[in-house]
C-alpha cells in the first residue's frame, strides 16, 4: 500500500477541484449521511467541481453501519450509472468513510475515493490508513478490507459544526497517539483546554496527530506489526462498544477512551507504567468522558467480546500495552483475572 495522500486544506474548493480532476471520473457522487448533508454538505454544495455530482445520503449513527446501508449505496451507485472510473467523495465522520470505502473497494471490484473527514475523530483516525469495513453480527467493523483513498482533505472548518461530545470523541484518539509517541504531544493534550478549544491550536495539534498515524502506516499498512501501536485502547474500547450497541450506542471515540483507561491499568500491572502518569490520563478521561454503567455482571459478556477482537492470536486476547510514553508493548496478553481488575479500576478508580 502506497503512502496515503493527505491534504492539509486552506482553500477547500481548489483542494477538491484539484483531487477531482486527478481521478478522471465519467461519474461522480456524493456521500453522506443525514446529519451531513444537513450541516455539511451546504458548506460545498456550490463548489463548480460538485455541480455534476450526484447525492447518496444513509442514515447517521454507528448502528447503521451495516450491511443494509452498504447495499444501499451499491444500488445508488448501480442506478448513477457508476463504473469503475468513476468517483466517490466520502463526505462525513468516520462511519461514512469506513462504509463509503468499503463500498468503493468493492463496487465494480474498485473505483475511485476520496475522503473529507468532517469530525474530529475522522481526521485524525477513521479517513487516514486505509481501514474500511462495516459492523456485522454484532460486532464491530467485522468486514471490511484494506483500501487508501486516492486524497484525504482535512478542513478545520467542519469542526465548527461540531457539538462536545463529537469533538471529545476525536479528541480520544488524539490522546492515543500522544501516549504512543510522546511525552511532549501527551502534556500538550493533557493541557489543552478540550471544553472550549481555540480551533487554531486544535487545527495544528490535529496535523501533528496525523503525522503520527501515518508514520505508522507507511511502515506497517497491513498492521503486521507496528501498526497494532494504534490498538491501543482499542481492544476493551470495541468490547464496551459493542455492548453499548445492544443497549444504548456511544460514540467510539468515547469508548476508545475507557478503553484506553483500562489498558493503561494492564499496561501499569504488567510493563511497569508509572503510576502518576496513569493517574493523570485516567482523570483527564474519566473527568471529560465519565463511565459507561457497567457493573461485575456486564464482565463476562465484555470478555466474551474481546475474545473476538481482529488482533488475537491463537485464542489469546492480544493488547497493545505501553512501559511508558513512546514505549510501545506489543502483542501482551491478559488473564481473565487482570483484565477484571482492569474493569474494577476503570469502574472504581479515581
Amino acid at each position: 500500500m502506497e503512502e496515503q495522500k493527505v491534504i492539509i486544506s486552506e482553500n477547500l474548493a481548489s483542494a477538491l477541484a484539484k483531487a477531482i480532476d486527478e481521478c478522471q471520473p465519467d461519474r461522480l457522487m456524493v456521500l453522506t449521511d443525514e446529519t451531513t448533508q444537513q450541516l455539511c454538505w451546504p458548506l460545498v454544495k456550490d463548489f463548480d467541481c460538485l455541480r455534476q455530482a450526484q447525492q447518496i445520503v444513509i442514515k447517521a449513527g454507528d448502528d447503521h453501519k451495516t450491511l443494509e446501508s452498504l447495499a444501499h449505496v451499491w444500488q445508488e451507485m448501480q442506478r448513477h450509472g457508476a463504473s469503475r472510473h468513476s468517483l466517490l467523495v466520502c463526505l462525513g465522520g468516520g462511519m461514512v468513510t469506513d462504509l463509503g470505502g468499503f463500498a468503493a473497494s468493492t463496487f465494480k471490484r474498485g473505483l475511485h475515493l476520496i475522503n473529507i473527514p468532517t469530525t474530529l475523530l475522522a481526521m485524525v483516525d477513521a479517513s487516514v490508513g486505509g481501514k474500511t469495513g462495516i459492523n456485522f453480527g454484532g460486532l464491530k467493523n467485522e468486514v471490511g478490507v484494506f483500501r487508501n483513498a486516492s486524497a484525504v482533505i482535512l478542513d478545520t472548518t467542519f469542526l465548527q459544526t461540531l457539538d462536545r461530545e463529537n469533538i471529545l470523541s476525536g479528541y480520544a484518539e488524539m490522546l492515543k497517539h500522544g501516549l504512543i509517541n510522546n511525552q511532549e504531544m501527551l502534556d500538550e493534550l493533557i493541557a489543552f483546554d478540550v471544553e472550549q478549544p481555540d480551533l487554531k491550536q486544535l487545527g495544528r495539534m490535529v496535523a501533528d496527530s496525523v503525522k503520527v498515524k501515518q508514520r505508522i502506516v507507511l511502515e506497517d499498512p497491513t498492521e503486521k506489526s507496528l501498526r497494532k501501536a494504534l490498538n491501543l485502547g482499542h481492544t476493551v474500547g470495541h468490547a464496551f462498544e459493542s455492548l453499548a450497541l445492544r443497549r444504548q450506542p456511544v460514540l467510539h471515540g468515547y469508548a476508545v477512551a475507557w478503553g484506553v483507561v483500562c489498558e493503561l491499568y494492564l499496561s501499569f500491572m504488567k510493563c511497569g507504567f508509572p503510576a502518576k502518569l496513569l493517574r493523570q490520563v485516567s482523570n483527564f478521561i474519566l473527568e471529560h468522558y465519565g463511565r459507561m454503567n457497567i457493573t461485575c455482571d456486564d464482565y463476562p459478556t465484555l470478555l466474551e467480546l474481546m475474545t473476538h477482537d481482529k488482533k488475537n492470536v491463537a485464542g489469546q486476547i492480544n493488547f497493545t500495552l505501553l512501559g511508558s510514553v513512546g514505549e510501545l508493548k506489543l502483542n501482551q496478553t491478559a488473564t481473565k483475572a487482570e483484565i477484571e481488575e482492569a474493569l474494577d479500576f476503570y469502574r472504581e478508580g479515581n
